[in-house]
């Protein structure tokens, strides 16, 4: 493997993949990351197979995320610009015998949208709304070549750091771009390096914090196993600012894909001369090394992570000082979250002003979000700032499936908040979800519909912050689990007369008192839904009862005799039997048996089912 001694080697390199690079060459790009789960490598293994078989000059190419989830497993076809998704092994011949052709697209496997196909990735909505920085090699490379990044300009960047400016002019041109934290504080980066460069000290760190804890997020963990050197790139850019000669890149144990790779791309940097001593001949030396975390939530926060590092239980402690001035080992220390490090080699390329020019006055560039819940196509996206609620969940994210009601979307992670449909057309950026009752938090966007139960959804997420309290200050560690015990009380129907009013000025008060952002947010979605969703408080706490048909023991289930056609299809799932009724005529449940398992709700294509309350029936037999 070549050993770039100076810029110009790299260039060379680079000069001679794009002259070897055919563009005409049919290649399938499938993505056999977040795929597996769908069965991407069985499907690989048939492609290979089939191309084998039918002798068809094809070349297929192991990518990471390619961001439309729900379509799962994905494949893109170059130069032909066919998508095609939910393909099955005996899919395969056909599909191969289709690109070889250059036939028409099938159909059957191309993206739809109220009754209208779309055989080519650029007309497809998910992707015409999208801008992508972080997520621009995603999907397109190999994460596992080193030669496929560089191709397409990587470690161009730090070349050019190197080469042509000095460690404040990479920090002015940061400080340009605007760019803030895309870990949740939303700190601006460029201050963050000034201040550690500004501090002197013998030795300083640099570390790419991608400890990514959130249910339902997945953000920096596609980007790690879909493009881990532009991480890389990022890291040496920062660390060259800020003065650091070694960095981790911290990444729990749980992504074993984006371990493997991020370690493989660490070591494929090194013996390329990318990491280690005297990089490029320019004197500037650096390296990383790949720390696995247990997969604690609190290590997130920057304190306990630098504890992690060090050996020992990863607890927040109290600032100042700020890592930036002592941080590891007591060394002045930046920490940077994946995404914003894959946007620092672009800033760079492309300068700050240009990245400045998308978003908002206060939140400049794109930020990925990953779309879960009831959403028709759940996956990564990247958008620019600005852009509303509306325009990713209906544009981008296709609307609610089934026909169903938007009732909140639940964004900045497990601590974050639930905002309803009057806030749809709230900008993304940091200031305004804040206002809204929200946070940005690192990308996590859960999107709820008319069949959540909101204090149920409150409960779900305190829950997941009292188990991931580190226990230090007693606010977070007692106060969320008395938090806790109240919102259960409702979900349960045994809350009493002043409890949400207790309810709310506890979440208060572990808010105000808590040492670190897990515990100071601990609270926001108890205090979000009460804001907006406090008539479903009330509802659970005085007429025992759940609207939303999910707190079990707060409702039964009852069929409308005007609305069912009789077509028996309730009946016939029923792991119970508690539905009866003749074919063609109005079928009754027999409460007594019924489980409220919801299979019913789900399997009716009348909406005939609802949940009622319990109250109610117990008038009517008395």
């Amino acid at each position: 493997m070549i050993h770039f001694s100076s810029v110009n080697e790299l260039l060379a390199f680079k000069s001679d993949l794009t002259k070897k690079a055919d563009s005409s060459k049919t290649r399938i790009r499938i993505c056999s990351t977040g795929c597996r789960a769908k069965g991407a490598l069985k499907i690989r293994d048939a492609f290979h197979s089939e191309i084998k078989k039918q002798k068809a000059q094809i070349e297929l190419v192991e990518t990471g995320c390619q961001g439309l989830c729900a379509y799962a497993p994905v494949v893109s076809i170059d130069p032909l610009g066919i998508f095609y998704g939910k393909l099955s092994e005996k899919d395969i011949p056909m599909v191969v015998a289709q690109i070889a052709a250059q036939g028409a697209a099938l159909n059957n496997h191309v993206y739809s949208e109220k009754g209208k196909f779309y055989p080519h990735l650029s007309e497809i909505p998910f992707f015409k709304s999208q801008k992508k920085i972080v997520l621009r090699n995603c999907g397109y490379i190999r994460p596992t070549s080193i030669a496929d990044y560089i191709n397409r300009n990587g470690y161009m960047a730090i070349a050019k750091a190197l080469g042509e400016m000095k460690p404040t002019d990479v920090i002015d041109e940061v400080t340009k771009s605007g760019i803030r934290g895309r870990g949740g504080a939303g700190f601006p980066t460029g201050l963050k390096w000034k201040f550690a460069n500004g501090y002197k000290s013998d030795t300083k760190y640099f570390i790419c914090n991608g400890d990514e804890g959130d249910p339902g997020a997945f953000m920096d963990r596609a980007v790690l196993e879909g493009d881990p050197h532009s991480v890389i790139e990022g890291m040496l850019i920062g660390a060259y600012a800020i003065g650091a000669t070694h960095g981790y890149i911290y990444v729990r144990a749980e992504y074993p894909i984006a371990v493997e790779y991020s370690t493989l791309a660490v070591k494929q940097a090194r013996e390329m001369g990318l990491l280690g001593e005297n990089i490029f001949g320019t004197g500037f030396s650096f390296d990383i090394t790949i720390k696995q975390g247990a997969g604690a939530f609190v290590c997130g926060e920057e304190t306990a992570l630098i504890a992690s590092i060090e050996g020992r239980r990863g607890m927040p402690k109290p600032r100042p000082p700020f890592p930036a001035e002592s941080g590891l080992w007591g060394r002045p220390t930046v920490i940077n979250n994946v995404e914003t490090l894959a946007s620092i080699p672009q800033i760079i390329l492309d300068g700050g002003g240009a990245y400045a020019q998308l978003g908002t006055a206060g939140s400049k560039g794109t930020k990925v979000f990953a779309l879960a819940g009831k959403i028709n196509n759940t996956g990564l996206v990247e958008v620019p700032m600005g852009i509303t609620l509306r325009q990713i969940i209906f544009d981008v994210g296709g609307g609610i499936p089934h026909g169903r009601t938007f009732k909140a979307v639940q964004m900045g992670g497990p601590s974050g908040g639930c905002l309803p449909a009057e806030h749809l057309d709230t900008s993304i950026d940091y200031e305004s979800i804040k206002q809204a009752g929200a946070i940005m938090g690192s990308g996590g966007m859960i999107v709820l519909d008319e069949r959540n139960c909101m204090v149920d959804i409150a409960r779900y997420f305190l829950d997941f912050c009292q188990k991931e309290s580190c226990g230090k200050c007693v606010p977070c560690r007692i106060g969320t689990k008395r938090m806790l015990e109240l919102v259960t009380r409702f979900t349960q129907g045994k809350a009493e007369t002043g409890d949400i009013e207790k309810l709310h000025a506890l979440a208060e008060s572990v808010r105000d008192s808590s040492l670190c952002g897990l515990g100071q947010t601990a609270p926001n979605p108890v205090i979000s839904t009460l804001r907006y969703f406090r008539k479903e408080y009330e509802t659970h706490l005085h007429d025992k009862f759940c609207p939303s048909g999910v707190c079990k023991g707060l409702f039964r289930y009852e069929i409308a005799t005007e609305k069912c056609t009789g077509c028996t299809l309730c009946a016939k799932n029923c792991p119970v039997k508690a539905i009866a009724g003749e074919k063609k005529k109005p079928h009754t449940i027999d409460t007594i048996k019924c489980e409220v398992c919801g299979i019913c709700v789900e399997k009716c294509r009348f909406n005939a089912i609802a949940p009622m309350p319990n109250k109610q029936l117990n008038q009517v037999k008395k």
